[in-house]
């Protein structure tokens, strides 16, 4: 049976999103949601689906039926010969990275957290870093799909909808249950240490082509970066990973407790962020290590922010990041987070930001109890200055119009909602804007 919240408010993880919807469900089964979706039809109420609710924007929103997917949380099937695992879309990434590890499997790549529903992740296209390795959705061979009629559709790779199916942004309809494509489980070596920004750029396309997987963090208002080479290992390798203290240390103190005491002080003094960025960037120390993939893709992350996020092709990065430095050398913000650059190769998922193009990403941040609005606005005109697409969790302001013209099958995936959602149960104002 259907678990229901009495509470109708909702509110996203950043804070930068909420609605009242009229009730909120907790489905455990497709069968319960098809039950849902039938009567919120039948009386002309719209339909959300969230997870953990991590999108910085307003794509779960709703003044109609929420479901929260947390019931949905199964491994339903697990075919070792083939690699895959068919399971319910509300399972979190964190629960379900050890799962996999126990059946000796393991994704591709990851971004670094993992909160998220697999449904949420695959849905906003979300994605790690990797030259040659792309998002979470292309480990997706199949997908069920709950349509406004109540309809359960079973989409896999010979489905012409196949393409449109593994970044939805929810406007499809309801995905209840995902088949994964796995890789046997594997060790990552880890090497984390300060880099100057002019020596990353000068070397950034041997550090991508060079690694399996590279990223980097800068500090504003510095030349400071922290690079990040995580690499696979040789069969028979030991696991090697991070000592409790120094865990304790780098990645929930001074990550986490420290900078959140930080950024609560530098909201109220910004005139302090340079200099403090300064002795952040400095007080970094190298580190290696060797663990289980998912635990070197992913770090904790408890101070709560805003973030933006854009593809942009990567022979962008320089001009992206010297217009940045010019904005904040002309004092008008500073900004107390470091900038996170990542990158994937070309996909052919219809709305991921990779499809068809190697990308660079440029993901900028605000402490939460800070405005982001002229900061982020600044930085969304230098991105799509430089054909920049969003990531459809971050938050933008762009409209139909640009995505039109920023992805080749946009038209067709606008049909599919059409065909499959003509009255548009899955809309919210999110969508109306981003699809028209």
């Amino acid at each position: 049976m259907t678990c229901q919240d009495t509470a109708t408010h909702w509110q996203n993880w950043g804070r930068s999103a909420k609605s009242h919807p009229v009730r909120i469900a907790h489905p455990a089964s497709t069968a319960e949601v098809v039950s849902i979706i039938r009567e919120a039809a039948a009386s002309g109420t719209k339909v959300k689906a969230v997870g953990a609710s991590h999108s910085f924007t307003a794509i779960g929103a709703t003044d109609g039926v929420l479901l929260r997917l947390d019931r949905m949380s199964r491994i339903l099937a697990t075919d070792t010969a083939q690699g895959r695992v068919r399971v319910q879309a509300g399972i979190t990434l964190h629960d379900l990275n050890p799962l996999l590890l126990a059946r000796g499997l393991a994704l591709a790549n990851l971004g670094d957290i993992d909160p998220q529903s697999v449904a949420g992740a695959v849905s906003t296209g979300t994605h790690g870093t990797g030259g040659r390795l792309h998002g979470i959705s292309t480990s997706i061979v199949g997908v069920q799909l709950v349509t406004a009629t109540g309809e359960v559709l079973e989409i896999d790779e010979q489905h012409a909808w196949f393409g449109a199916s593994r970044v939805t942004l929810g406007a499809l309809g309801i995905v209840t249950e995902v088949t994964l494509q796995c890789v046997p489980a594997f060790l990552l070596h880890a090497r984390e240490e300060p880099m100057a920004l002019p020596e990353v750029m000068g070397r950034v396309d041997e550090l991508v082509a060079g690694n399996d997987h590279f990223e980097f963090y800068w500090f504003p208002h510095t030349e400071k970066t922290a690079v990040k080479r995580n690499n696979r290992v040789p069969e028979g390798t030991e696991r090697r990973p991070v000592s409790r203290f120094r865990h304790w240390l780098d990645d929930e103190f001074l990550s986490n407790t420290a900078f959140e005491g930080v950024n609560r002080v530098v909201a109220r003094r910004r005139s302090w962020i340079p200099r403090v960025n300064a002795i952040a960037g400095s007080a970094l120390s190298a580190r290696e290590y060797v663990d289980d993939s998912y635990n070197v893709f992913v770090s904790p992350r408890t101070v709560r922010f805003r973030e933006s996020e854009f593809a942009m092709p990567r022979e962008a990065l320089p001009h992206v990041l010297a217009e940045l430095a010019a904005w904040f050398g002309a004092g008008h913000e500073n900004i107390s987070f470091p900038i996170e650059v990542r990158f994937t190769a070309a996909d052919d998922v219809w709305l991921s930001t990779g499809h068809e193009r190697d990308n660079c990403y440029v993901a900028v941040h605000q402490y939460w109890r800070s405005d982001y609005a002229a900061y982020f606005a600044a930085a969304q005109d230098i991105f799509t200055a430089h054909e920049g697409r969003p990531h459809w969790g971050k938050i933008h302001t762009l409209g139909a119009d640009y995505f039109a013209q920023a992805y080749s099958r946009f038209d067709d995936f606008v049909a599919i909602r059409n065909e499959l959602d003509p009255a548009r149960t899955f809309s919210n104002p999110y969508l109306d804007s981003v699809l028209g």
